[in-house]
């Protein structure tokens, strides 16, 4: 399996940042870690080996990327908007300085956003606000709802930039008629904690009229043997 580790001095992040790629072809596929986690933890929780016959066979190719999660939503001393700056900065640094190396080593213009608990949160956040750059989100596990790491503040960037407003106050649109564009497939256990975000986004996508797939699993299922099997389930799209 082709195995690739870059790292470059990023101007929207002015630090340096590093990501790792697997596979040869393929459609890509953008992956976010869970909270706090970096670039390496994907493969070593061993998501890129329930892969191994995708990335093989040259179906999909892994971007799997860092986080600056301990410097935006987990900085707990930042005020919230300063916490939702820094994100917007990472926003740049995967649109502007990600997708361009995706594109430079991959000519496959299908691609996904993906990630687990946490890391479905920058997914979905992805696709929902630029859902002319992506072509699926594909979330395992996510809380949708981030004023929980916003110490539960409120205002119009707030809004902005949480999941289930974006949706629920989405007007008739360009917006609205590209995220009907976009392929959603959301997994999470019925016993998670986060299951009634997912409920409550679910619900306004079908309020809008945006097609999605909700699927859920017994249990808690919030951990990586569960996301190892939901992975290989739901790579391919909706089953």
């Amino acid at each position: 399996m082709h195995r690739a580790y870059h790292r470059w001095d990023s101007p929207a992040l002015n630090r340096p940042m590093e990501l790792l790629v697997f596979g040869h072809a393929g459609a890509p596929v953008i992956v976010f870690p869970t909270s706090q986690g970096r670039f390496y933890e994907y493969e070593d929780r061993g998501m890129v080996g329930a892969l191994a016959h995708h990335l093989d066979q040259g179906w999909v190719q892994l971007i799997c990327v860092d986080s600056v999660d301990a410097e935006s939503f987990y900085c707990e001393w930042a005020h919230p908007r300063g916490r939702l700056y820094r994100h917007d900065q990472y926003e740049r640094y995967v649109l502007d300085e990600v997708l361009p190396f995706v594109r430079s080593q991959n000519a496959n213009p299908f691609t996904m956003l993906h990630g687990c608990s946490f890391g479905a949160i920058h997914a979905m956040m992805f696709g929902l606000r630029y859902p002319t750059r992506f072509n699926r989100v594909l979330g395992l596990s996510g809380y949708y709802d981030i004023h929980r790491f916003l110490d539960g503040f409120h205002d119009e960037e707030v809004h902005h930039h949480n999941p289930i407003d974006i949706v629920r106050h989405l007007q008739e649109g360009q917006l609205a008629n590209d995220l009907r564009r976009i392929e959603i497939i959301m997994a999470i256990g019925r016993d998670d904690g986060a299951a009634w975000t997912n409920h409550a986004l679910s619900d306004a996508l079908w309020s809008k009229g945006i097609w999605h797939a909700m699927r859920w699993w017994d249990g808690w299922s919030h951990d990586w043997p569960f996301w190892q099997q939901m992975i290989q389930r739901y790579i391919n799209g909706a089953d």
